[in-house]
């Protein structure tokens, strides 16, 4: 079932949304070579302490960290370690939700560490054209397909993959619900968006092909060919008057 939210839901839904924005943006100069992708958590941790959120991720289905931290061509949902230290020329994709008063909030940002390679700077541009392509699609009267087909094929034409194995979601009192939303499909199908609707759309782009595999952990989504991958992702309100991005 798609559940549609007033508008008071959805200025309450803002707040955690605003949440995981800024602190988002505050790792974007917090990530720096030589501090560990635990640190990263910390960070996290004491950011939403700051706010008086939650995690929306820690133990939700027994995942230990508050952030996913996914270094190159680990895809998503990274464990942050004390072990795993960034270096100079890594992409780091960052993965977050919060909760605040009683709504989630989830996004994803993918940051250069230093000097990178041309491929990985292109890989970072396209997945986020990829998203905001996505965003513009996210109108009353469009379907999920709609915005799933326009990602698939801006990715494709600059000669990356999409991932298929994750998707995007419906999210609002819960972190997940539906519907799902692929990064693939046809225009014209699935789901009609409707004026309340709440999404997170989160293209998951690889620099090869599109298969994954899952490390040792149960967690960790890697390339099964070893190039890198990017993500990002944004919560979105389907309104009257356009996409709304919640997490800007």
């Amino acid at each position: 079932m798609i559940i549609l939210k007033s508008q008071t839901e959805l200025k309450k839904m803002e707040g955690a949304c605003h949440i995981v924005a800024e602190i988002l943006e505050g790792l974007r100069t917090y990530i720096t070579e030589g501090i560990t992708t635990a640190d990263i958590d910390e960070f996290v941790d004491r950011e939403l302490q700051k706010r008086k959120a939650v995690a929306a991720f820690k133990g939700y289905r027994g995942y230990p960290a508050s952030v996913c931290v996914s270094v190159n061509d680990q895809v998503i949902h990274g464990i942050p370690s004390r072990s795993t230290r960034i270096k100079n020329g890594d992409i780091v994709s960052l993965d977050m939700g919060a909760v605040f008063d009683g709504f989630f909030g989830d996004a994803a940002i993918t940051v250069p560490v230093g000097a990178i390679g041309e491929e990985a700077k292109r890989l970072i541009e396209v997945t986020e054209q990829s998203l905001q392509i996505g965003i513009a699609k996210a109108v009353v009267g469009n379907r999920i397909g709609d915005i799933s087909s326009a990602i698939q094929q801006h990715v494709e034409a600059h000669g990356f993959s999409v991932v298929r194995a994750f998707v995007g979601h419906g999210i609002g009192r819960s972190l997940h619900e539906e519907p799902a939303v692929p990064n693939y499909g046809r225009p014209g199908q699935g789901p009609r968006l409707k004026d309340g609707m709440t999404i997170a759309i989160e293209p998951m782009v690889n620099a090869g092909g599109s298969d994954v595999s899952i490390l040792s952990d149960d967690w960790t989504a890697v390339t099964a060919d070893g190039s890198l991958s990017a993500h990002f992702e944004h919560t979105v309100a389907v309104t009257k008057r356009g996409p709304k991005v919640l997490t800007k």
